[in-house]
């Protein structure tokens, strides 16, 4: 005869309390170039994705807004990151470092994660990234934080990546080259028509109003 205890199973998780955790570097001495930290958050997300796309976590988070928490780290708090994870994906773009991890319930991250902070995260100028085949294009009329711009853009390179096929293939196998362009608001709308991928619009539930227009991807050849 089977026994049963008084303790309820916890309930699944649905696509809106889904939340993807991408760890940013922020070294205190030497931190990275601001388009550096944007590239390698964005490139932390898919990478993420990429080395586990089976697991059916990512097919209910994708089937929502698939929300995404960019946090901060200095190199300690980092350090105990990747050791504490072992299902991360590494990124590196430049000297700028970022963690991706598969999503997870929004309300009950780990205490480690849940400790990072992810407002106000910003990172200096730095030097301009060098074009690459792929590029995230940002509306930089916006004034998003570098936390904020890289959430977004690593909204539309998961969108990309999503409907990409044989290109995303290509894409990983030439090293996962990827730029960042920072456009006016007359720019990024004329430059939406070349979109290889969804224009991005944002919630609005920090820094920025309800619907606007934040990023994109432009695929030239790989």
């Amino acid at each position: 005869m089977s026994e049963t205890s008084g303790v309820a199973a916890p309930e699944e998780p649905t696509a809106r309390e889904l939340v993807q955790p991408i760890v940013l570097l922020v070294d205190r001495d030497e931190p990275a170039g601001r388009d550096e930290g944007i590239a390698v958050a964005a490139l932390a997300s898919v990478k993420a994705y990429r080395q586990d796309p089976g697991n059916p976590v990512w097919t209910l988070w994708a089937a929502g807004a698939f929300a995404k928490s960019v946090r901060r780290a200095d190199a300690k708090m980092f350090a105990k990151v990747l050791a504490s994870f072992p299902d991360h994906a590494l990124a590196a773009v430049g000297a700028a470092r970022a963690v991706g991890l598969p999503p997870m319930p929004a309300e009950r991250l780990p205490k480690l994660l849940a400790k990072l902070q992810v407002s106000g995260t910003q990172l200096p100028e730095g030097v301009p990234l060098a074009p690459q085949p792929l590029t995230i294009v940002l509306n930089d009329s916006l004034g998003m934080s570098t936390g904020k711009a890289a959430a977004q853009a690593a909204h539309a390179l998961f969108a990309w990546l999503l409907d990409a096929g044989p290109a995303a293939d290509a894409w990983a196998a030439a090293g996962f080259p990827v730029g960042v362009a920072r456009l006016s608001a007359r720019d990024f709308r004329k430059g939406a028509r070349k979109a290889t991928g969804p224009v991005i619009h944002d919630a609005g539930r920090t820094e920025i109003e309800p619907g606007s227009a934040t990023a994109y991807v432009v695929l030239t050849a790989i």
